[in-house]
């Protein structure tokens, strides 16, 4: 036998070309989610003096990266952030958020306060609660005096 043998076949491989950027830097495949796997993930943040919020269990959730766009909305105690081709903000290389000064003075947000975030998988969507809005809530649901309390 003198034939040479047969080298394999790699799809997208350029022998004579060098790879452009880092291997694995494009998007990940999207999966389905195991059974059990959780639709919101929690954590906590605090604004900094530049309005950013840094919690990379939450923006790794969601799969965000940066160069994305996002959208964000604001209300009393309550920022909203959907990823948005169309967004007016764009996702760093590091992982966080920057919230404008006006949306922070609208939802009465200021530098050092912490937040609650949700990232809700399923609507690609991260919420920051202001504590004072989480304050509320457990008002809202205290115990009334004199009511029996269950075990």
């Amino acid at each position: 036998m003198t034939s040479r043998p047969v080298s394999p076949v790699i799809p997208g491989a350029n022998p004579g070309r060098r790879s452009q950027g880092k291997p694995g830097a494009g998007r990940p495949i999207p999966l389905a989610r195991p059974p059990g796997w959780p639709d919101v993930v929690y954590g906590f943040g605090r604004i900094d003096a530049s309005g950013r919020i840094a919690d990379r269990a939450t923006i790794a959730a969601l799969g965000w990266r940066g160069g994305d766009r996002l959208t964000l909305t604001a209300d009393a105690g309550v920022m909203v952030v959907r990823r948005d081709p169309g967004g007016m903000v764009t996702v760093p290389a590091r992982p966080y958020i920057v919230i404008p000064a006006a949306l922070r003075r609208r939802c009465g947000l200021r530098a050092g306060d912490h937040v609650l975030l949700a990232a809700s998988l399923g609507q690609d969507m991260l919420v920051a609660y202001s504590f004072a809005v989480v304050d509320q809530a457990m008002r809202a649901h205290a115990a009334v005096p004199g009511e029996g309390r269950r075990p």
